[in-house]
């Protein structure tokens, strides 16, 4: 069986601001699907991680 790529930290907080998981940046959605999607689907969304959460809690943190 081929490993799963994964982005999740075990830090499972859905921020009610941004509706992304607070420790991997993933939607609900995303976390729901993870395991039916493909690995290239898998590994697009790993990729725009970084730069939706600096750009997601950038937002939030300046409202605050």
């Amino acid at each position: 069986m081929t490993p799963v790529s994964s982005p999740c930290i075990r830090v499972c907080v859905l921020d009610p601001e941004t509706g992304l998981c607070e420790g991997c940046g993933r939607t609900r959605e995303e976390i729901a699907d993870w395991y039916r999607m493909s690995e290239d689907e898998r590994l697009r969304i790993m990729a725009e991680l970084e730069e939706r959460m600096r750009k997601a809690f950038a937002a939030a943190d300046s409202k605050g």
